[in-house]
């Protein structure tokens, strides 16, 4: 007997779901990658209708994604779609929503030949839970209670979003209550990072070349540098920002997950335990920082500006900047330093990594006086100059001992048109659809991360380092330039028009 599949989003009403979700899932209809009896049915406080969800998801398909849009393909889109309200939390709620999956799985069955419909045909449900933190455990238990999670007529997955604990001690109370209900497999932690096309890429890039994979180790790279940088401030989110700041919102996660990508040893295959069980193993090898050594391996910053955002306390002292320094232990990446920044109100909006390699050896050129031969760098721009970079050194043409530093460029707009790379969400919903969970975190993966920064937070929260001040449109505070300078290094900046130009001065 064919499955049906529902996807139910709680939090419906919210604007995740708008900007992100349904976009994503329309885009995956219009590709026809949608299981073929597939229905949404959207679940909230707020009260409302079928037709009003639909309303509400065709005006943020509009206004968010209207290059996608095409009538034909909404209106049968639109027929999937459903609403129901009510509080899920409780007994009638959950009773509530049993019968109406119930409902839409006989009537995803109308109008099929007699042998593939019937009302005992298996159930695949995936629960989207796009809510405050809060509401989590209280839905999941819900579910549990229910029988909802019982996966013996068909699979049972819950999609929960970030923040994922506020703490290694909060994470772990979350893991051990979710698997008092869930089975591990049943649970996919999503991080939007991971879904990206440029980041998934990273190991395609890795894997699926030979010529760099030989000379990815402490022999022939001197550092690694991963930047996440936003030119805007904290916009809406103010009040939320302020009690996690960029060390919570965004190395516990995002910049931790793509250390372990760029440092992973070759899985045996492509299975997805086998890429997570690589990625845990190099977080498991991170060198921990101490709180007594937080004031020599990070630095934190707050722009100017910052007390003045709607729902800031003014006496804030939440870090809009974070740079530190980590190493890895093992044998491919003893003694390389690791730097990893992010910040708010920088000078541009990019996510990019950087291999520095080593320097030559030896310089046998006569170089001119106060001229040094740069060292190789591979820049990996993820975004927004999605692309791949290769600097390298040329001699100067009609020159006698003259170098110049040139770029091989790969550029995803020019290769594959400027609409190929799908958004984030969309990868990530048809993975879990299809249970492949190699994009998502893994209970231990969530605690290894806390682990790491725990100790950065506590000595933070207790003002070591300094905080220091910084000007909107700048990369930082001054520190985060003198931080590498003191290690005899300086940030390349390989992705964008700006650092183009940089890399490709006139011939004088």
């Amino acid at each position: 007997m064919e499955p049906t599949t529902t996807l139910v989003i709680f939090g419906a009403s919210g604007d995740l779901t708008r900007r992100k979700l349904i976009p994503a899932l329309f885009e995956l209809h219009r590709k026809g990658r949608l299981p073929e009896r597939f229905r949404l049915l959207g679940a909230a406080r707020s009260p409302g209708d079928d037709d009003g969800f639909r309303e509400q998801a065709q005006r943020g398909l509009m206004e968010f994604a209207p290059q996608t849009f095409e009538p034909d393909a909404w209106n049968d889109f639109a027929t999937r779609l459903h609403y129901l309200d009510g509080d899920f939390t409780t007994p009638p709620g959950v009773a509530a929503l049993d019968q109406r999956l119930s409902g839409l799985a006989h009537d995803a069955g109308v109008g099929m030949p007699p042998e593939r419909s019937s009302r005992a045909a298996p159930r695949n449900l995936l629960f989207y839970l796009a809510t405050p933190p809060q509401a989590y455990l209280g839905l999941v238990e819900a579910l549990g209670k229910a029988g909802l999670a019982d996966d013996r007529d068909g699979w049972r997955r819950v999609v929960i979003e970030k923040p994922f604990g506020s703490d290694l001690e909060t994470a772990h109370q979350l893991n051990a209550e979710l698997h008092r209900h869930l089975r591990e497999d049943q649970i996919y932690r999503i991080d939007h990072y991971l879904g990206k096309e440029t980041v998934q890429n990273v190991l395609f890039f890795r894997f699926g070349n030979s010529i760099f994979e030989p000379i990815w180790n402490r022999n022939y790279i001197d550092h690694v540098q991963i930047t996440v940088a936003e030119s805007v401030g904290v916009e809406h989110r103010g009040r939320f920002y302020d009690s996690v700041g960029v060390l919570r919102d965004v190395f516990q996660n995002h910049l931790l997950q793509l250390l372990a990508m760029m440092a992973m040893e070759p899985p045996a295959s492509f299975d997805p335990e086998a890429l997570r069980d690589e990625r845990q193993k190099v977080l498991q090898s991170v060198r921990p920082i101490p709180v007594l050594e937080a004031a020599r391996h990070t630095v934190r910053g707050q722009y100017d500006g910052y007390h003045l955002e709607d729902g800031i306390d003014p006496r804030s002292q939440t870090a809009t900047f974070g740079l530190l320094r980590l190493y890895i232990d093992n044998w491919r990446w003893q003694g390389v330093p690791f730097y990893l920044r992010s910040g708010k109100q920088l000078a541009a909006k990019t996510t990019q990594v950087t291999i520095l390699f080593k320097s030559v050896p030896h310089v046998m050129f006569p170089l001119p006086p106060g001229e040094v031969i740069r060292p190789n760098a591979l820049f990996l721009c993820l975004q927004p100059d999605e692309g791949i970079h290769l600097r390298f050194e040329v001699k100067v043409p009609d020159s006698l001992r003259r170098f110049r530093s040139v770029d091989m460029e790969f550029h995803y707009a020019e290769d594959f048109g400027p609409t190929a790379i799908p958004e984030a969400y969309e990868r990530l919903l048809l993975d879990a659809l299809n249970g492949d969970a190699s994009l998502y975190m893994r209970a231990d993966g969530i605690e290894l991360g806390w682990a790491l920064v725990d100790p950065i937070r506590r000595a933070w929260e207790s003002g070591t380092p300094e905080l220091e001040l910084y000007p909107a449109g700048s990369w930082g505070p001054p520190r985060a330039t003198t931080f590498l300078t003191a290690d005899g290094r300086s940030w390349a900046m390989g992705c964008g028009a700006e650092s183009h130009a940089r890399a490709h001065p006139p011939v004088d």
